[in-house]
């Protein structure tokens, strides 16, 4: 039996990484590289009906998100430059590489491979794509031809190709699926099959197969892929599910940062959720010396630092079982190089993600309902309280959230006539006089940590004041829920509760609430679902980093999670321990 890494390896090659594969080929017959004998994977592309139309339309939907992802290994900087549109594009590979030993490969070939591209596409721009320790070099290029270094995306480089020459690279196979005949001139696992030019063609491969048969074959259902937060088997849709989220955050952190405005305690949970390197200058110099080279990670609500790329970065809206105020770390953040999601005078990266999720695809709308029913089952909310559930009075109940009247959310987000929590309670009595109206203090408030308590005479407004209530079940117990900008709002939507917002909201101005506040007019978008808004708030925006493996995760991993997590409860000691934690963060920014 032999072992081999899958197909979508990683966020980076093997040597060095010290990450185990997403997936592995298990193979009792041979290797799928050497095509001296059979493989199992071979076998299958052979034999396996591959003519499922669940199974081809699984392969076309997987197909479609790989080619957003990336490659094998799918980090890669979007920065670097292209070859120019009906290039040639000839593929290097590693010396030493088991594939290009099993092809009966070496120099030569590829000096003979780069040799025929150019006799064939004579005239047309030629570029090599290199690898590390490669067989080629740029000496044995000619003048004019374009050497291609670092992590390209394979996808974007094959779309502006004309041509493909490559030996037993992977690259071979994206090729095919990216809809070029390639010409192979090794024996990988992808020739053969009557989708390439094959200069030493393998007569036992004589099937003709379709790039989506030969992707269902190599991508869904050779390999074992294997989740490794739930330590668990899985499908591939999974492993993109994870792959996603990591790339992402990987590409985002690939140039490090320089952090500003953010508290102590909170300055070692950042430094590994967003890559390590985040370095916090002691002055004001040393942030402008380092903003020339790496954004700046700045606490969304503190005053922005003069920099050419600020990241503002806030809590994610599932956050944690316990209080920010009190010190309990988030599991979710969202970093926006454009905005911020409580300010509606200005575009953020998540109303950017919900105006476009209309054409979000319907895998993508489908996990994103998936995800909200787990939300609903687990009685999940941004901080996850829990809490009491006392008798509620009849009627037509509406819920009136109240928010910590200092915060950025209503500093910037109240765009209408009510700006507090006690003309919010009043304007909702006056709206329903003979309703049941419940008020819920915002946690922090209710902990004495922030300030917007009512008075005795304000409070009288409500029927009953829920301190202490748990949230989560409190909404699947009202008919509509009143708030400026509290995140309560977007909880109670999921639940299907009326909201009327008298501010403005991300979540407002959707066509899915009731707005008392001017609307801006760049929201009048149509066709945006709830799911469609579920998908951006809680899985294009934000970033979660898993606290049981320190590794870029996904929201239902974070959910989960967060499920089995303890309430947050942190004293005095812990809070010291903290601001010790971020002072170490500082002196020592590569230790984290």
């Amino acid at each position: 039996m032999r072992l081999e890494e899958a197909f979508l390896r990683g966020l980076h090659p093997g040597r060095g990484s010290g990450v185990p594969p997403w997936g592995l080929l298990i193979d009792r017959q041979g290797v799928h590289y050497d095509a001296a004998r059979p493989s199992d994977p071979e076998t299958l592309l052979a034999t396996h009906p591959l003519d499922d139309p669940a199974l081809l339309a699984r392969a076309g939907a997987a197909l479609d998100r790989l080619k957003r992802l990336g490659g094998k290994f799918t980090f890669h900087d979007p920065g670097i430059d292209l070859p120019p549109a009906g290039h040639v594009l000839v593929v290097d590979q590693r010396r030493g590489d088991a594939s290009v030993a099993a092809s009966g490969a070496d120099r030569r070939t590829f000096l003979a491979m780069l040799a025929a591209a150019r006799a064939r596409f004579p005239g047309r721009p030629l570029a090599l794509r290199a690898a590390p320790d490669g067989h080629l070099s740029p000496d044995d290029l000619a003048p004019g031809e374009i050497w291609l270094a670092g992590r390209i995306s394979p996808w974007p480089l094959l779309a502006r190709a004309d041509a493909v020459f490559s030996v037993s690279s992977h690259l071979g196979a994206e090729a095919i699926w990216a809809g070029h005949r390639p010409v192979l001139w090794g024996k990988p696992i992808h020739a053969g099959w009557g989708l390439s030019e094959d200069p030493a063609p393998l007569p036992r491969r004589g099937r003709r197969l379709s790039p989506l048969q030969l992707f269902a074959g190599m991508m869904l259902l050779a390999p074992r892929w294997y989740d490794p937060f739930r330590d668990r088997l899985c499908d591939f849709e999974t492993v993109l599910d994870l792959a996603e989220a990591e790339t992402a955050a990987a590409i985002e952190d690939r140039q490090g940062y320089a952090g500003s405005g953010i508290s102590l305690w909170k300055r070692r949970h950042l430094a590994r959720a967003f890559g390590g390197d985040l370095r916090y200058p002691a002055s004001a110099r040393g942030l402008a010396r380092l903003a020339e080279t790496r954004p700046v990670l700045a606490w969304a609500s503190r005053p922005l630092p003069a920099a050419p790329r600020v990241v503002r970065v806030e809590d994610g809206f599932l956050r944690s079982r316990g209080l920010g105020a009190r010190l309990v770390p988030p599991v979710s953040l969202i970093a926006d190089p454009e905005g911020v999601h409580y300010d509606p005078a200005a575009p953020s990266r998540i109303e950017r993600l919900i105006a476009a999720s209309p054409a979000l695809p319907a895998a993508a709308i489908a996990r994103a309902a998936l995800l909200r029913q787990r939300v609903l089952a687990l009685g999940a909310t941004k901080y996850g309280q829990g809490g009491t559930r006392p008798a509620l009075p009849g009627g037509h109940r509406i819920l009136v959230a109240g928010q910590v009247e200092t915060d950025a959310s209503i500093r910037f987000g109240a765009t209408g006539e009510i700006r507090g929590n006690a003309a919010l309670l009043a304007a909702a009595r006056r709206a329903a006089p003979g309703a049941a109206i419940l008020y819920k203090p915002h946690p922090d408030v209710e902990a004495g940590l922030r300030p917007g308590a009512l008075s005795p005479g304000e409070a009288q407004a409500a029927d009953m004041v829920l301190a202490g209530a748990d949230t989560a079940w409190l909404l699947g117990e009202v008919a509509e829920l009143w708030t400026i900008t509290s995140l309560t709002g977007f909880e109670a939507l999921m639940r299907g509760v009326a909201v009327t917002c008298c501010g403005m909201p991300f979540y407002g101005g959707w066509g899915l609430t009731r707005d008392l506040a001017p609307v801006p007019a760049r929201r009048r978008v149509r066709g945006v679902t709830l799911d469609g808004l579920v998908h951006a708030a809680l899985i294009g925006a934000p970033r979660y980093r898993d606290p049981v493996t320190g590794r870029i995760c996904t929201a239902e991993v974070a959910l989960e999670r967060l499920a089995a997590m303890p309430h947050g409860r942190q004293g005095p000691l812990a809070g010291l321990a903290a601001k010790a934690q971020g002072l170490w963060a500082t002196a020592f920014p590569r230790r984290v």
